[in-house]
Formats: structure tokens, sequence, C-alpha cells
């Protein structure tokens, strides 16, 4: 039975106060309603429908790879009338979700055992109880505590007023069931608009059953509307990440001060200190330690693994035992062998190098392959571009590089050679030869200094 997914992402936010469609803006990297997609799209067969209205074009362009089917909301008639905006691609025979695209971190699992009801031909909805409810529908129940409809904040009596369960708005039902009901929906109320939540007394009426599901907790079901709950919404999220590092076995050194962006997995014993942000996908081996004030982004690091402060790496794949900072940038390409040592002010960018190997200072090594026990001196630079194209640096097994020197590429350092301190080398060194290339010095007797005139 097909799954129709129909995410509402049409609203304008203007309590963002900001250009960019509310749905888009991010958290934990990612865009509200893409987390929404991530976690419907674990649905088996689930077929997504985005309306869109605020900023359609750009909210179109950011979700143009998610395979999803868009309908606009010309007009902000209600939640009602924006799902009906969908109903031409929905598949009658199925079930249809409805979803929120500022409504980021519904578990997938709770998705799933709502349509998993839904394909029963009840109708499932989400509720949570709050403590201050004020602005949420309340949900209706009769005397054997059947849900009976929901009620509107601004529609709601003093009674109703004072119910604690409240509507996420999050609910799931036979597609033939909503295409029927939808037509017979009515504006006549507080804010003339047409209330997706009046579906739950049709349903009651119907003698459809109602099954309620709740979340584990309120924050799972929040919503956007401000910065100030995007901010706590994300701090939220970063807890939880946090508790699941540590719970693989990652001590850190503050909980509070981790920022999880991607998908990410560890081994055990591994220790992070402060303001550590990850992103995209990282692969962290066991018995890893890494400094304060440190950015991964897209990398795997083996077990034995050291990164110092202020180190930023992405794209880069670091074998065991490597050591790395502080303030060391790994760009993308970067592949660092078991043991190497990358230290302060280097910069690797698409070079590989080999076991045992030594950049320790002030370097920038770009578009080359190193192999083992290579020692690099401070200062020292791969000339890789010429302007137009880049060209690769070849440095041998045991080869020494002295300090402050520049490889011109392409070029070659054979193995167990030795490039003198202060050298420009711009052709080929072969094996355990050494190349010294720099200007004769010349040493000027009784020369004055120049002076400033008064």
């Amino acid at each position: 039975m097909q799954a129709d997914i129909v995410i509402l992402a049409a609203g304008q936010g203007s309590r963002m106060k900001s250009k960019l469609p509310k749905v888009l803006h991010p958290l934990a990297g990612r865009a509200l309603v893409q987390h929404v997609i991530d976690q419907a799209n674990t649905i088996e067969g689930a077929k997504m429908h985005v309306v869109v209205g605020h900023g359609a074009e750009q909210v179109e362009s950011a979700l143009a790879n998610q395979g999803a089917a868009f309908y606009l909301q010309a007009e902000q008639l209600g939640t009602g009338h924006a799902v009906a905006q969908a109903v031409p691609g929905l598949d009658a025979q199925g079930v249809t979700l409805i979803l929120y695209g500022d409504v980021p971190l519904t578990p997938a699992d709770l998705m799933q055992s709502m349509v998993q009801i839904a394909k029963r031909g009840h109708l499932a909805l989400l509720t949570v109880e709050l403590a201050d409810p004020t602005g949420y529908g309340r949900i209706e129940r009769n005397a054997v505590n059947d849900v009976i409809g929901i009620v509107e904040h601004k529609d709601a009596n003093e009674s109703q007023l004072a119910i604690t369960e409240v509507n996420t708005g999050i609910l799931a039902l036979p597609t033939a069931l909503m295409m029927e009901w939808l037509p017979k929906l009515s504006s006549n109320n507080a804010q003339g608009e047409y209330y997706l939540t009046d579906l739950i007394a049709m349903a009651a009426e119907a003698g459809i059953a109602i099954n309620t599901l709740n979340p584990n907790s309120e924050f799972e079901v929040q919503g956007v509307n401000n910065r100030r709950q995007l901010a706590e919404l994300e701090r939220w999220y970063q807890r939880q990440q946090a508790g699941l590092l540590m719970d693989a076995g990652v001590t850190l050194a503050d909980p509070a001060r981790i920022d999880v962006r991607g998908k990410i997995t560890t081994g055990t014993d591994c220790s992070f200190d402060i303001n550590l942000i990850l992103e995209g996908e990282v692969e962290i081996g066991s018995n890893v330690s890494i400094g304060p004030n440190c950015v991964i982004k897209n990398a795997q690091i083996g077990d034995g693994v050291e990164i110092l402060a202020n180190s930023h790496i992405e794209g880069a794949i670091i074998a065991a035992k490597a050591t790395v900072g502080p303030y060391a940038r790994l760009r993308p390409g970067t592949q660092l062998a078991e043991s190497t040592k990358v230290g302060n002010f280097v910069e690797i960018k698409k070079a590989r190098v080999g076991t045992g190997s030594k950049v320790n200072h002030l370097s920038y090594i770009g578009d080359a392959e190193l192999g083992s026990d290579v020692n690099v001196g401070a200062g020292t630079i791969t000339c890789n571009y010429d302007g137009v194209n880049k060209s690769l640096t070849e440095i041998g097994d045991g080869a020494f590089i002295g300090s402050n020197s520049s490889l011109v590429a392409p070029v070659k350092v054979g193995a167990k050679a030795t490039v003198g301190a202060g050298s420009t080398i711009t052709r080929e060194v072969a094996d355990e030869e050494l190349a010294v290339a720099r200007a004769k010095q010349r040493n000027i007797d009784a020369w004055v200094r120049p002076t400033k005139k008064v």
C-alpha cells in the first residue's frame, strides 16, 4: 500500500525576521525541512510531496535532488487548504502522513507507527502533554477517553483551555477518507481558515478509530517560529547527540560544548575536548583524542590518532597513531598513513603522506606523494600551481627536505635524498643525492645602513 508523505512548507515565518524561507533555516547543519525528509525517507516505499508557498523557488531549489513533488499554495488559507493542494498527486488507495517543514525532529519510528495505523484503516494522531498549552489546539475526549475532536486555542472556551493534551498537527489516515473529508472543511472559525484538525471530528462522527501516539519529549514535535525557538531546539538536539556519543564510549570534556552536524560513528575510549564541531560523515576509531576548538568534516580517523587544538580537517583519511596539530589544516584528498606527524600551521591538500613521515612546522604540501619516513622541514612549500594547472610533487622514502625549501612541481625527490635548507628545486633529485639550489651569499664590507632624514 502506497504511503504518501505530505510536508507543509508554505508558511512565511515572519517572526524569523529573515528573507530565507523558515523551513530552510539550518538546525545542526541541515535545513529544517531536510530533517523532516530524511526521517520520512526511512518509511519503505514512501512518496514525498512538499507544499510550498512563501519562497517557493528557494525551497524547490534546495530540495531539487530529494525526489519530491511540489505543490504551490498561492494563498495561505490554513492547513486543510494546504493539504488539498497535494491531493491530485496522492494515491487514493494508499495512506497519507502529514508532516510540517518547521517541525524537524519527529523520530522516524513514530512516523512509521502512524503509517501502520493508517494502513489498518484507522486515523493516527500525534499528541503531546504540555505544562503551558497556550496557542495549541486542545484534544477533546469523551467519557470513555476516545478522541472526539480538536478545538483551536482561539476558538476554545474556558474548560477547553484547561486541557493540557494538545495537537501537534501530525497525523496519518487512509487517503480515500481524507479526499472525502477535505472538501467538507469550513472556514467558519476565529481565524477564517480551513483547519485540518476538523478531520478529527469527522473521523469520530464516521466511527473511524482514532489512535493517539505521544513523543518521548515535547522537543520531538516542537515547531520553529522564531530564532529563539530554533536555538532552543538546536541545543536540545545537541544534548541528545552528546548523550549518544557518551553511550558509545566517548568521554566529553563538556557535553554542552560539542556540535554534531551529520552522521558520526565512533569506537570506544575516545576523548573529545571542548568546542568540537563534527560535520557530514565522520568515522572515528577507538582511543582517539581530539583537542579543543577542532572542526572535522567528512573524514575518517583511525585508532589511536591524536588531534591537537585548533585543527581543521575536511575530506581527509588519517590512519592509526597519527598526530595532527595544533593549528593544522587538512584539506580534501589528504591521506595520512600510520604514525605520521603533521604539526602546527601545516596545510596539506590532496596529498598522501607515508608511514612515519613528518611535516612538523609552517609548511604547505599540496598535490604530493610522500613516501615513508620522510622529514619535511619548516617553511617547505610544494609549488603545485602554475596559474593554470596543478602538478605533482613526489618525495621518496627516507628523504629529508631542509627548512624553507620550495619544490616546484612537477618534480621528484628520490629515496634518502636530501634537499638543503633554503633551496628551490626545479629538477629531479636522484636517490641519496644532496640538492642545494640557492643564490650564492655575498657579504659587503663597510656597508652603512640607511637612516631617516630629520
